[in-house]
C-alpha cells in the first residue's frame, strides 16, 4: 500500500510540474480590430487594436436607432424633408413631404440600412440633423464611449470626424441589447 502511495506522488508530481501555466488559444481575425466582449459583464475575451480609431460606417445606425427608440416618440408621425429624400446611399426611397411613422422609419433604418431614414428619424427626433448629431455624441459620453465622435446619423464616409473604436462600438452593442 505504501509503494501505491508513493507511485501515485511521484506519477501526479510529474503531471503537475509539466503542465504549462497559462493556455494560449489560436485565434484568427482577418479584420483590422476587434473585440468580442461578454454581454453582461462587459469582460473583453478578445481583443485587436480594439482601441484604435477608425471611421464608422453603417454601425452609426445602431446609435440612432437607440435615440430614436429612447425619444418615445415611435407612434409619432414624421414628415419627410427635401434633405431626406435626397440622402445617398441605401434607401427606402422615401418621397418628400411624405409621412410615416417613426417607428417604422427605425424598423427601414436597421433592416434596410436606410440612410433617407436615418435622415428622417435625425430630423424629427433632434429638431434638425445637427441637433442630432449633437444628442449621439452625447448619449456616446454618457455610456461610457470615450473615443468616438458622430458626425451624422447614418454613417456615410464624409467626414473625418465621425469616428470610433472597436471597443466602443461594443459598449454601445452591449447598450442596444
Amino acid at each position: 500500500m505504501k509503494w501505491k502511495l508513493i507511485i501515485f506522488s511521484l506519477i501526479a508530481t510529474l503531471l503537475l510540474t509539466n503542465l504549462p501555466l497559462k493556455v494560449e488559444a489560436s485565434v484568427s481575425v482577418s479584420a483590422r480590430n476587434a473585440i468580442l466582449m461578454e454581454q453582461e459583464s462587459g469582460r473583453v475575451l478578445f481583443e485587436k487594436k480594439a482601441n484604435e480609431k477608425r471611421r464608422i460606417a453603417s454601425i452609426t445606425k445602431i446609435m440612432t436607432a437607440i435615440l430614436a427608440i429612447e425619444s418615445g416618440k415611435l407612434e409619432e408621425m414624421v414628415k419627410v424633408s427635401d434633405r431626406a429624400e435626397g440622402t445617398e446611399g441605401s434607401s427606402l426611397y422615401l418621397k418628400k413631404n411624405e409621412k410615416i411613422k417613426l417607428e417604422d422609419l427605425v424598423y427601414g433604418l436597421m433592416l434596410r440600412s436606410g440612410n433617407d431614414a436615418a435622415v428622417a428619424i435625425a430630423e424629427h427626433v433632434g429638431g434638425s440633423l445637427e441637433g442630432f448629431v449633437f444628442l449621439m455624441n452625447q448619449k456616446a459620453d454618457e455610456i461610457g464611449m470615450a473615443n468616438s465622435h458622430f458626425a451624422n446619423p447614418h454613417g456615410l464616409d464624409d467626414s473625418e470626424n465621425h469616428y470610433s473604436t472597436a471597443y466602443d462600438m461594443a459598449i454601445l452593442t452591449k447598450y442596444a441589447m
